[in-house]
């Protein structure tokens, strides 16, 4: 059986859907060797064609997309689950725009986002997505946009939400959100990249099917320990667009980076963003 490198970020969402699959409880068509890595190192592996296969912001795309392909299964996407903007309570207007801002990388979905909304102007400061909760509240940065579990402990900071970037999204576009997704190398066949798109839905399907068989997994990486932040984390991340993008998904994907694109000047790309063409 052929042997391949699986790019996976630590967080429960990811875990908990690829457990099965990574412990031999559904069948896979070749070996995956998972490496586990916050996602901006993933994007940046992924900038370097190093994993066969791997997650990655939806925004790396922008970069990537003349080596990569998204599959139809594993991605984070839906309404509700966007990074937030959160900032020290009181912090003046004239700060807001214009203060230092911590970012969990700069080919992030949420950075992308941020870029979008055009109303935020400060100094962006690159940083792992778990040390932007403390870099604001200690007044590190001024701003800071928080992804995974961050949206569910910011308060315990003292921090206060000025953006949800899912919530302007969604009312601009009127999409769901794409934050990430799985992509495969193209020089990879699209016969062996289907039938692991395929094996990760089974993945899927068992975790739901068997919730706590997963738990210990999860646990193992997780940055936040909590059972109850742990179980959000899951539900406003792992979505039915997880287990398939379909038409819905994949216009998504395809408007983020058209409108990301466009800013650059670069066209779509003609062989499309995913395995199968957008139209199927």
């Amino acid at each position: 059986m052929p042997a391949y490198t699986l790019g996976l970020s630590p967080c429960p969402n990811d875990t908990f859907i690829f457990h099965a699959l990574l412990h031999g409880l559904v069948p896979s068509p070749c070996q995956l060797t998972p490496h586990l890595a916050d996602v901006e190192e993933l994007n940046t592996l992924v900038a370097r064609k190093v994993p066969e296969f791997s997650k990655i912001s939806v925004g790396e795309l922008v970069r990537s997309h003349q080596h990569y392909a998204m599959l139809s299964a594993g991605a984070a996407l839906g309404f509700g689950c966007g990074p937030l903007l959160v900032a020290r309570k009181g912090t003046p207007d004239e700060t807001l725009r214009s203060g230092r801002i911590a970012i969990p990388g700069q080919m992030t979905t949420a950075n992308l986002l941020l870029t979008l909304t055009g109303a935020f102007q400060g100094e962006r400061r690159e940083m792992l997505f778990s040390n932007v909760i403390d870099a604001v509240a200690d007044g590190e940065v001024d701003l800071g946009v928080i992804i995974h579990e961050g949206r569910f402990t910011y308060a315990q900071k003292g921090l206060v939400k000025v953006l949800d970037l899912g919530e302007w999204w969604e009312k601009t576009y009127h999409l769901p959100l794409p934050l990430g997704g799985i992509v495969v190398r193209r020089d990879i066949s699209e016969t062996l990249a289907l039938a692991v798109e395929q094996a990760i839905a089974e993945s899927l399907r068992y975790a739901r099917a068997h919730p706590a068989a997963s738990r210990a997994y999860i646990r193992a990486h997780a940055q936040e320990l909590s059972d109850a932040v742990i179980d959000a984390h899951i539900q406003t991340f792992v979505t039915d667009f997880s287990l398939d993008l379909g038409k819905e998904g994949r216009a998504a994907v395809t408007h983020l980076l058209s409108e990301a694109l466009a800013r650059t000047g670069q066209r779509l790309p003609e062989k499309g963003f995913f395995v199968r063409g957008e139209a199927e």
